[in-house]
């Protein structure tokens, strides 16, 4: 029979592993990662995950006004241990958190180790409340990193790459092997920056329709780009007209055409949209 203090030991890692809490123990990379974060002493900086601090102390020390989101209780008593009159710990789930509340004078910086379940969501609720953030400092799973950051004619070129650049400029800084890691996950890191555009690329005012039409046209990638949209119900006449318009080859495939392409495709195929 298993010891209460075991039991309680594999109750956590159980409850970590559900999380899908990997704790970054490399002090090379942490510093690395604080260098490209570049805390202020003027900075509000939310961290999503603040796990066992690692980031949050150093984050803290530097001056700026750190509010550290952490999930797991069993991890907020050690993150209170320490004292800083500028760090605000919150327990709660990230996805529940209304950004608004937290930053409501100037634009905050947002960093974090996302968990890889879901830094889906949680990529997209920081694209809806894109305006609040200057910059978005993220460790991700490697090939989601690529993603963010690829360019047309790539193979990782996919909706989100053009969801996000036309509010960001990113940038991928350093790949993270998962014996960075502890415990060590099944897939490697990347350290992503993402800095907010003055101003967007192009001015979208459905942006949830777009996403949606990104997604149709993305949905078989081998398939031309024209037969993804005749999937979309659009008529033929209509695709071969936009086409036209947008100067976009009838046999070019989806991750082939530009972001400016995209929203001009989007405005021909949806006249009633004011860009």
């Amino acid at each position: 029979m298993e010891s209460p203090t075991a039991l309680d030991d594999s109750m956590k890692k159980n409850k970590r592993k559900a999380l899908g809490q990997h704790f970054l123990i490399k002090r090379n990379i942490l510093k690395k990662i604080v260098n490209v974060i570049d805390p202020q002493p003027e900075d509000l900086i939310i961290e999503i995950g603040a796990g066992k601090g690692a980031l949050t102390f150093p984050l803290a020390k530097k001056g700026s006004r750190v509010i550290a989101i952490e999930r797991d209780s069993s991890l907020v008593p050690y993150l209170k241990k320490y004292v800083f009159p500028n760090l605000t710990i919150l327990e709660c789930d990230v996805l529940q958190v209304n950004f608004k509340d937290l930053v409501q004078k100037k634009r905050a910086k947002i960093v974090g180790n996302l968990p890889y379940a879901i830094s889906s969501p949680l990529l997209f609720k920081v694209l809806k409340d894109k305006d609040l953030f200057s910059a978005c400092t993220f460790l991700l799973q490697k090939e989601v990193a690529q993603r963010l950051c690829a360019h047309p004619g790539t193979k990782k070129y996919a909706p989100i790459s053009i969801l996000f650049q036309n509010y960001f400029v990113t940038r991928l800084h350093i790949h993270i092997p998962s014996s960075s890691f502890y415990p060590a996950p099944k897939v490697e890191s990347a350290l992503v920056l993402l800095q907010r555009r003055p101003q967007p690329c192009y001015f979208l005012s459905d942006q949830e329709r777009f996403h949606k039409f990104l997604k149709g046209t993305f949905r078989s990638r081998r398939k031309k780009l024209k037969n993804n949209l005749k999937n979309l119900h659009f008529p033929e006449s209509d695709i071969r007209k936009a086409l036209n318009i947008c100067g976009i080859d009838e046999g070019l495939r989806p991750e082939q055409v530009s972001l400016s392409q995209f929203v001009a495709l989007f405005e021909a195929l949806h006249p009633d949209n004011v860009l």
